[in-house]
């Protein structure tokens, strides 16, 4: 599967990376990591495995656009609005379902946003910026 820089992710595509995100690992990584580069490097890598060719910056983007979609459609059906949809909607509510941050920014502001998991207290968290 042979994808540029300007190529839509292919259903495939988001698949191998959705699979790989998945991996109980790679989502203890991602969570509360604010500078994940190196992770996104890995991520590249096995999705190169797979016969997904995307650089770590590409990974990284589709990573955000996915969960900040996700989020946007858990809002609207917790608010009782159930037209919101996603393609991918089940297998990202299994892998983000158990993220602290997204439920407790939801809680104290009403409303769920992209925001980024800055909130974890774990020790390899580098919250300085």
């Amino acid at each position: 599967m042979e994808s540029g820089a300007g190529k839509h992710w292919t259903e495939e595509e988001v698949k191998a990376l959705l699979s790989v995100w998945s991996e109980k690992n790679i989502r203890k990584q991602l969570h509360g990591t604010l500078r994940n580069k190196g992770i996104f490097i890995y991520i590249a890598k096995r999705l190169q495995e797979l016969g997904v060719c995307r650089d770590w910056k590409q990974c990284r983007a589709k990573y955000k656009n996915l969960k900040y979609e996700y989020r946007t459609v858990k809002y609207a059906h917790n608010s009782g609005d159930a037209t919101k949809t996603m393609k991918f909607f089940h297998d990202l509510d299994a892998i983000l379902r158990y993220e602290p941050v997204t439920q407790l920014a939801a809680e104290e502001t009403g409303r769920c946003s992209a925001t980024e998991p800055q909130l974890n207290t774990s020790p390899t968290t580098d919250t300085t910026q």
